[in-house]
């Protein structure tokens, strides 16, 4: 007759908790990090000036449902529907929506290390660049390093082909230098970013 040992039940209770932990460490996704660039100043503007417009409008309800005798506990649901305020905050949204429309959003994603490592390896700086103490190469790894990064969705949310690194050396090239400096950062932040509290120990 064969017996069986069963594992001890602390030892299966201490697997358990780990490989459900271990479950959430791998479900964690990478950092993402979105950047937007609009040329319409007219829009920005007018949304700005909404901003106010409805500010005021609130004020002037608010000062109107004092000398009013509103309840002080009621006046924050009067003043949303007094005509002003009720015109204001359509204008707001009115702005609002052709800000959206004038904005384009690029998103960039962390690399996993590897993948980060690979990148560097790649773009190693040149002799002289590592004497000044730069880690890659400034002239290829900038517009690599925004293409690899880079996410695009769909409109349905679905990941499709994003920029290519000929794409992003043309904006890199072609853009202002502030402009092409922003978007490096957008692309090399989330793999810099910091998400971990390393507690202190007891």
């Amino acid at each position: 007759m064969t017996t069986t040992h069963e594992p001890p039940a602390a030892a299966v209770a201490r697997d358990a908790h780990w490989r459900a932990k271990m479950d959430r460490l791998r479900a964690r996704r990478l950092p993402e990090r979105a950047v937007s660039f609009c040329d319409n100043d007219d829009a920005k503007r007018a949304v700005s000036e909404a901003t106010l417009s409805l500010v005021k409008a609130r004020s002037d309800a608010r000062t109107s449902a004092t000398v009013a005798g509103i309840p002080e506990t009621k006046q924050d649901a009067w003043l949303e529907s007094q005509p002003q305020v009720v015109i204001a905050q359509s204008l707001l949204a009115t702005a609002e929506h052709a800000l959206a429309e004038a904005t384009f959003t690029l998103t960039f994603r962390a690399l996993p290390r590897p993948a980060w490592e690979q990148l560097l390896r790649e773009h190693a700086p040149s002799e002289d660049q590592a004497d000044k103490g730069m880690e890659y190469d400034v002239n290829t790894f900038p517009a690599a390093l925004i293409a690899a990064c880079h996410v695009e969705r769909d409109e349905t949310g679905a990941e499709v082909d994003g920029m290519s690194v000929q794409d992003a050396q043309e904006l890199l090239d072609e853009w202002s230098d502030t402009d092409a400096k922003v978007l490096f950062t957008a692309a090399l932040l989330p793999n810099q970013t910091i998400r971990a509290d390393l507690g202190k120990g007891s």
